[in-house]
């Protein structure tokens, strides 16, 4: 007999019974050309990594030197891994200082809940207390594991507004104007149709869920038709702007992470090597050449050379602290911590940007996901119809409803993404090992101002590698940013008042939002907005060498055979997740490498 558990309770089944046997983790997002699926034991192509069974993993044998290495097995190293390495070829060693991604509730796509302060998954980072924020500090989740934060997201793929990357050519950055990077976007996509029909042949599932998300979706669509707001049917197509239902990386119930979709399929190829527990401590730079890699794993150093290129892929916060431990940053800052500078550039770290969203929770006037999933009897229903058929409520992300839409009067473009979803829940913090759903009939709606221009830093503290970044977002440090927030609040307010919503709001929950004037809207965002985990730009790409850290080609300033591959080099953040643009940089990426 054994014993199945969900919430407070637990059931006993006989041993033989299907969802009785231990979940197992299979990569189920890439085919190669002959329809096998990536992800099985034979498709590892013998590579030591954590991706593997614990008996199939590499002792911690000596690397000998290879063509690129990788930084950082998130996003944008997932892609890079499987670029360049396809022509059969070309050495890429992909170093990882997480571990294995086979887990539950990574697979599982509600599970980002579970991961979303798991240590052996989560690097658990906490910002500085931000002045515009009253002075509150505030957790930031960051992926360690095998697919970085695409493991531990809640899964919604928004490839952003055309005029996000018409703004980045339009500051110097030739080549990464709209026209120039939607190629690079559809190069990753495999678009899924709401009948399931795959009408695009990329490695990455992007599936529309609309005829599986809860029937409170036609509220949102009918307010947005009281307020005259458009409707759009797909948030990455011709015309983004307006309001529905998001578009999530999932496939046969499962969540479809760039781990399984690009990183997977480069491991079948022998010589593409991921090296798991590998903590990258400073990269080798000779005569102003990067060389190679010192890291440690298992308690061990290492050393590895290069023998083309080294590529950071670590991410907007570690990038940073990387290349200043490695002597690439701010000189004094630099010397202070007693690492020598080798290259004195004050814009490491620096021109950080985050999104950050304020919730507005009600009780319903009809059942959402609480009444679903609150209770110990609902969530072992839910749970055996996932293990059963990997459908319902644990098959979606819980981000099903938003949109983008102008608030600011004469807006040219969207200026928010909001979102709309059928459960409330409380907030978040570096303590919370589940989301505890209320007990009642509940929804939210959320606003996010999509292009703040606040700045904030990251600064390695000490030259020991293990000590965590200095963090300090600056959050609503500009008047432009504090007004973005008083439209979003007011946009938010015309939602809540249409007929549609009022319908399903029996009471508010915490302050009401249809009550607040312009000064509570401030006051309230001030003292309860939180990230929304898209930190970009600390290691900015631009046309001035004096204020970016990578040229147009990615390149690090100051350092030859080094380049930076990741949302560290956006020169602007992007209107919606982060995500897909991080997988459209890589792609970009590879193509510069390759010189193609």
């Amino acid at each position: 007999m054994r014993y199945i558990h969900y919430g407070g309770g637990q059931l006993a089944v006989p041993s033989d019974c299907i969802f009785a046997q231990p979940y197992r983790v299979r990569a189920r997002c890439a085919t190669d050309s002959s329809g096998r699926r990536a992800g099985s034991k034979k498709d590892m192509g013998g590579s030591g990594n954590g991706i593997t069974g614990g008996r199939d993993r590499a002792k911690l044998a000596r690397v000998g030197n290879v063509d690129f290495i990788v930084i950082g097995a998130g996003s944008a190293g997932c892609v890079l891994a499987e670029r360049l390495s396809a022509d059969g070829r070309t050495r890429v060693l992909v170093l990882e200082a997480g571990g294995s991604d086979e887990r539950f509730w990574i697979k599982t796509p509600i599970g980002y809940g579970r991961t979303f302060a798991d240590a052996r998954v989560n690097w658990k980072y906490q910002a500085l207390a931000s002045p515009g924020l009253n002075g509150r500090d505030m957790y930031w989740p960051r992926g360690r594991v095998v697919g970085g934060s695409s493991s531990i997201n809640a899964l919604v793929y928004c490839r952003g507004m055309p005029g996000d990357f018409d703004d980045w050519r339009a500051l110097g950055n030739a080549g990464w104007g709209w026209d120039d990077v939607r190629p690079y976007f559809e190069r990753s996509e495999r678009r899924v149709d709401a009948a399931g029909h795959a009408r695009t042949a990329g490695p990455l599932d992007v599936k529309d869920v609309a005829p599986l998300l809860h029937p409170m979706g036609a509220q949102w669509r009918a307010a947005a038709a009281e307020l005259g707001l458009p409707t759009t049917d797909d948030f990455n197509g011709p015309a983004p702007e307006g309001l529905g239902s998001y578009q999530i990386n999932v496939r046969d119930g499962r969540r479809c992470s760039a781990a399984d979709a690009f990183l997977r399929p480069a491991l079948r190829r022998g010589q593409v090597q991921l090296q798991t527990g590998a903590w990258v401590r400073k990269i080798i730079i000779e005569s102003g050449r990067a060389r190679g890699v010192e890291y440690e794993q298992g308690g061990r150093p290492q050393r590895v050379l290069a023998e083309r290129e080294v590529i950071l892929c670590a991410g907007a916060v570690n990038s940073p602290q990387l290349l200043q431990l490695s002597g690439i940053g701010p000189g004094p800052r630099l010397a202070a911590l007693g690492i020598t500078p080798l290259v004195d550039n004050a814009a490491v770290g620096a021109h950080l940007q985050d999104h950050l969203a304020v919730v507005y929770s009600f009780k319903a006037t009809r059942p959402t996901l609480n009444d679903e999933l609150a209770s110990p009897l609902g969530q072992l229903r839910a749970g055996l119809r996932y293990l059963l058929t990997r459908s319902g409520p644990l098959a979606l992300s819980v981000n099903q409803f938003g949109g983008f839409a102008r608030a600011r009067p004469g807006a040219t473009r969207p200026d928010m993404q909001l979102y709309f979803n059928p459960v409330t829940y409380g907030a978040g913090d570096a303590r919370r090992t589940r989301i505890a759903l209320d007990r009642f009939s509940g929804f939210y709606i959320c606003f996010q101002p999509t292009r703040p221009t606040s700045e904030g830093r990251i600064d390695a503290i000490s030259p020991d590698f293990r000590a965590a970044p200095r963090i300090a977002p600056n959050y609503l440090a500009t008047a432009r940013d504090c007004e973005d927030v008083v439209h979003g609040g007011r946009l938010l307010q015309a939602l809540a008042r249409t007929r549609a919503l009022r319908e399903l709001i029996r009471e508010p929950l915490g302050p009401d939002l249809t009550s607040m004037d312009d000064a509570a809207l401030l006051a309230d965002f001030r003292a309860r907005a939180a990230t929304v985990y898209h930190p970009v730009g600390t290691c900015r790409m631009g046309s001035d060498p004096a204020d970016s850290v990578v040229d147009a080609a990615l390149r690090v300033r100051g350092v030859e055979n080094l380049r930076v591959v990741d949302a560290s080099v956006f020169p602007t953040v992007t209107s919606a997740n982060t995500h897909a643009p991080t997988l459209m940089v890589a792609q970009k990426g590879a193509d510069l490498i390759l010189q193609r």
